[in-house]
């Protein structure tokens, strides 16, 4: 990780501290910094893919404001081609090079593949399938949402490992769980 790369990270941890001691998202919303990104664009310094989950929002667990994150949703976090798209867009068009692949305790998803025995929705089935591929038979909520992190990563890493914007070392992927109770971030 470059030096870079390093106070990225150390203001992701720095902003979860501030949300769990306040308990409020303290990041500018302000007209002032709507007006700024509006004319001058958005410069996030952090990529984040997590949980469409109502109970997990990037934003406030890192005490980020307007244009700060470039934020990547899905139920469950998982990932095809459009996710990677939009990973891709952030990093070659907006030079967020900090990718945390966020996982989250409770997470419906997690529980209805540990809980599969095939059902019969139409579209679910494939959030299913995959972290069901990526957590295998663990039950242990925290372990398996671990596994489907990790497995997160993993796809990212190898999917632009050697993509002609990214230099040596100028890409980090980072997995990480929020705990929806306490609010804090563990990094894996």
């Amino acid at each position: 990780m470059n030096d870079e790369n390093k106070k990225v990270l150390e203001r992701l941890k720095h902003g979860n501290e501030l949300y769990i001691a306040n308990g409020q998202n303290l990041g500018d919303v302000s007209l002032e910094i709507r007006q700024k990104t509006a004319n001058e664009g958005q410069h996030p310094y952090a990529i984040v893919i997590t949980c469409s989950d109502s109970r997990v929002i990037p934003d406030a667990i890192f005490s980020a404001g307007i244009g700060e994150l470039f934020v990547i949703r899905v139920a469950g976090n998982v990932l095809d081609n459009h996710q990677l798209g939009s990973i891709e867009y952030a990093f070659s068009h907006l030079d967020a090079n900090v990718i945390v692949m966020l996982g989250h305790t409770k997470c419906g998803a997690i529980a209805a593949a540990q809980n599969s025995h095939g059902g019969s929705d139409k579209f679910i089935k494939y959030i299913i399938e995959d972290i069901t591929g990526a957590i295998g038979s663990e039950t242990d909520d925290y372990k398996a949402t671990a596994l489907n992190v990790k497995h997160g990563v993993n796809i990212i890493r190898k999917a632009f490992h050697d993509h002609p914007d990214i230099e040596d070392g100028g890409l980090d992927v980072l997995g990480a769980v929020y705990d929806i109770e306490t609010g804090k971030v563990e990094w894996i």
